[in-house]
């Protein structure tokens, strides 16, 4: 979602005349779109901003998105840091700048190294999507390719959170779940596809929440889009396993367009862990979800997030989580340690985990997660899958994702890229599946 939204940032420089250049590259301008979902995205905004000036020692910064939001101060104290934007500011970012000009000195309270000036709006005034309902924004579509062949699409749909899970700052740094209208991201999804883009991918906080302030629902939106002629496929990028009904699986199922494809938020495996948590299911409705899934379409990619070392994670809880995950017919996991972040209900908590052991719980997720995509791969064997093909090239070979999500590689053919191709599966590796393309 940073990624559509970064894009929309994009738009308004070059509105204004300005040249988009490689972030390794020398620039006027950087802007710095943050995630704060764990420590070391802040640190990582920290370090993009040293070596922005490393190559551009008088580029003017901006620093926005959510560690903006949640630690204005902290960022403005960043040495070459001149404008810090908060996440209703950052889409009027030619608002609050004055020429560009690096500002230097030093402000009350916020101590002698202090370089940015500061506009964040408290996060209960943010209540907007990010750009008015009844425009088209083509802001919010993006190639995610290198090389200039636009082959997907990332569409934005739902911003914020209501939810009140004990780890997360996502509520605090993005506010309240809020959706546009389906009749706008009809509109988006068209120029996307005049774009020349052959899959969108659906993204924002909490996707399964979507439309509910306006009476609308995410099984309304996958309908409607459905009908959006130019569109080859439509991609869900994560949705909460308590919002995930029946019914979209249904829907899904039988789609001509929509990817057979869930990536599903899991945490943890512990039922005690997930009501420390405060997440809203349990070990029982996320088998029962997973297991609907491989019944109604068999051959589903099925991912999930997990956290290792929550406090209070015993080598027993642990232990639990992984027979759980073991049990479950998953395709790959998504695999992060527990970062404690300041504000939420988790740093209460104590008990905190040990790096050592949270390290090694994580590598240990991480080979159940491979052993699992190679399993699923194999499955694939003598199969012919539609191919999305990607333009990069390396080594010879270029990559693309089946519906279900398998990554495949096949010989290099510059004139298969942003094309839906057949192409038979004669080979696995532990995370790619070996094609042949079928002429």
């Amino acid at each position: 979602m940073n990624y559509a939204e970064t894009v929309q940032i994009e738009k308004e420089f070059l509105d204004r005349g300005f040249e988009i250049v490689d972030p390794s590259s020398s620039a006027d301008v950087f802007v710095i779109n943050t995630c704060t979902v764990t420590q070391s995205a802040d640190s990582d905004c920290r370090q993009i901003v040293r070596r922005a000036l490393r190559t551009s020692p008088d580029a003017f910064v901006v620093v926005t998105g959510c560690y903006a939001q949640g630690k204005p101060d902290e960022v403005a104290r960043i040495e070459g840091v001149d404008l810090v934007l908060g996440a209703k500011e950052k889409f009027h970012l030619f608002d609050f700048v004055d020429g560009f000009e690096k500002h230097s000195g030093s402000a009350d309270g916020l101590g002698a190294n202090y370089h940015g000036r500061i506009f964040v709006s408290p996060i209960d005034e943010i209540v907007e999507f990010g750009f008015a309902d009844s425009a088209i924004n083509p802001a919010q579509i993006r190639d995610d390719s290198q090389m200039g062949v636009r082959t997907r699409a990332f569409l934005k749909v739902q911003d914020g959170c209501d939810y009140n899970c004990s780890y997360c700052t996502i509520p605090a740094v993005r506010g309240v779940s809020r959706s546009p209208s389906i009749n706008f991201l009809v509109e988006q999804a068209s120029r996307i596809a005049s774009a020349g883009f052959k899959e969108v991918v659906l993204s924002g906080v909490n996707v399964g929440d979507f439309g509910r302030e306006k009476g609308e629902s995410l099984l309304d939106l996958l309908k409607a889009l459905e009908q959006v002629d130019g569109v080859s496929r439509y991609r869900i990028s994560s949705i909460e396993p308590n919002l995930l009904t029946r019914e979209i699986v249904k829907f899904v199922a039988s789609s001509s367009k929509f990817c057979k494809h869930f990536h599903i938020p899991m945490q943890n495996g512990a039922d005690e862990i997930l009501k420390k948590m405060r997440r809203r299911y349990n070990t029982n409705q996320y088998r029962e979800t997973v297991n609907f899934i491989r019944e109604l379409i068999p051959d589903a990619g099925i991912g999930a997030d997990v956290i290792v070392g929550f406090p209070g994670e015993t080598g027993e809880l642990f232990e639990k989580s992984v027979n759980f995950i073991e049990s479950l017919p998953l395709t790959y996991l998504h695999v992060f340690s527990y970062s404690e972040r300041q504000g939420t209900l988790s740093s209460t908590f104590g008990s905190n985990i040990d790096p050592r052991v949270k390290r090694k719980r994580s590598e240990l997720l991480r080979m159940v997660s491979t052993r699992k995509r190679y399993e699923f791969t194999r499955r694939h064997l003598g199969k012919v899958m539609k191919v999305l093909i990607e333009d990069e090239v390396k080594n010879a070979k270029m990559y693309g994702f089946t519906s279900n999500y398998v990554r495949v590689e096949i010989e290099a053919n510059p004139l298969q890229a942003n094309e839906l191709t057949d192409v038979l599966i004669t080979g696995a590796s532990d995370n790619t599946a070996i094609g042949q393309v079928i002429l």
